[in-house]
């Protein structure tokens, strides 16, 4: 072959190439059958070609524009396989008025490289047949001038770059193609003596996809969340079912997530005149006292200590405080955290719950033994 012509086609190759690679790497919505967003796309195409066909010198003929056709289809992302028609007419350097064609058909397979990129490369084999005609001068011979119809298999090999321009795609490419043409004659006639012929095709074509693209894959709509595995307040009961929606820590919450209100009645914790240590029927009502906020493991409480009216004000305040004291530590004895536990505070004589005197002015000796009592006061309600 001629190595100016061949270094022409390579050198048309690269400059392609190079402007190929300097566009930007970006994707688009509608990319052709290359794949070119990295999303297989299986449909079929169409192609079309136009290029120069640089012919072997052994054929003794001159470079000729030639045209291709053909129709192909992605079967994963990296390989394609195209089926073609390709045709050219080149004209013999001897005698240009002799026709001289070259028409055939070819099954190109591809690899692609590199196809998240909206232009990539890639490679192709290609196996195929080519039908020749040409004419010869066989003068003087009255059925001048003479014709050579053959047919011979072809191989092809090359290297391309395939880009994307949203609706089609393009591709250049350059192959040798082999012949296995070796009846090839000159213009004269004369037995070329060859057993083949490579040509190099520079080329530059459309791939078209035929029909839809395929869409993309829709995220499924947000599922609202359900309100029964909800529980914005975080008390314990979901959001359905929950009519008391901004109830607070540590409130006691029933079943409808609305606060309940919790009594601990101590039912006479009362101690004897002037002790502060607790009585056998004292101990009993305690047990019921810490089931109560075992079973409430939020409920916080004051241990408040209170006396009667004898005594004065500093001795009481300080008798109101060992009372309490007496059942702060019976409670944390028997598994009650302390700090669920205020105090233990002491009230002394201020906060009487039964009159410490009659009416008349005398004792009262049953509404002082009320007086002399321990209180849990929930705080948390």
């Amino acid at each position: 072959m001629n190595k100016k012509l061949l270094c022409v086609a390579l050198l048309s190759g690269l400059s392609v190439a190079q402007v190929a690679f300097a566009q930007d790497d970006t994707t688009t919505d509608t990319a052709p059958a290359a794949a070119t967003s990295g999303d297989f796309d299986g449909r079929w195409y169409v192609t079309g070609d136009i290029g120069y066909n640089y012919q072997d010198n052994d054929r003794n003929t001159e470079n000729a524009m030639f045209g291709a056709v053909g129709l192909g289809k992605f079967i994963n992302p990296n390989w394609s396989v195209d089926g073609q028609l390709n045709w050219q007419n080149p004209k013999q350097n001897d005698n240009e008025d002799l026709n001289w064609s070259q028409y055939g058909v070819s099954l190109d397979v591809r690899r692609h490289f590199f196809v998240d990129h909206s232009w990539h490369p890639y490679a192709l084999v290609g196996v195929g047949y080519e039908r020749v005609e040409e004419e010869f001068d066989n003068f003087p011979n009255p059925d001048s001038p003479g014709q050579r119809k053959d047919d011979s298999v072809t191989a092809k090999v090359g290297v391309g770059l395939q880009g994307d321009l949203g609706r089609v795609g393009i591709r250049t490419e350059l192959a040798a193609r082999y012949a296995s043409d070796g009846n090839a004659v000159d213009a004269r006639g004369n037995d070329l003596n060859s057993s083949g012929f490579v040509d190099l095709l520079a080329s530059v074509g459309v791939v078209i996809p035929l029909g839809a693209a395929p869409m993309a894959p829709v995220a499924p709509a947000p599922v609202a969340p359900n309100c029964t595995d909800m529980d914005d307040d975080g008390d314990g009961v979901n959001n359905c079912d929950d009519k008391c929606p901004g109830s607070q820590a540590g409130q006691t919450i029933g079943p409808d997530g609305c606060p309940v209100p919790v009594s601990i009645d101590l039912k006479g914790v009362n101690f004897d005149f002037d002790k502060a240590t607790l009585r056998p029927d004292a101990v009993s009502i305690l047990n019921e006292a810490i089931e109560i906020l075992k079973r409430y493991p939020d409920l916080k409480v004051e241990v408040a200590g209170h006396t009667d009216s004898i005594g004065s004000d500093a001795y009481n305040q300080t008798l109101s405080e060992r009372r309490a004291k007496t059942v702060y530590d019976y409670l944390t004895s028997n598994g009650v955290d302390a700090g669920r536990l205020v105090g233990p505070t002491g009230y002394g004589e201020s906060r009487p719950i039964a009159p410490n005197t009659n009416p008349d002015g005398s004792d009262n000796p049953e509404g002082r033994a009320q007086n002399r009592r321990t209180e849990l006061n929930v705080q948390n309600q």
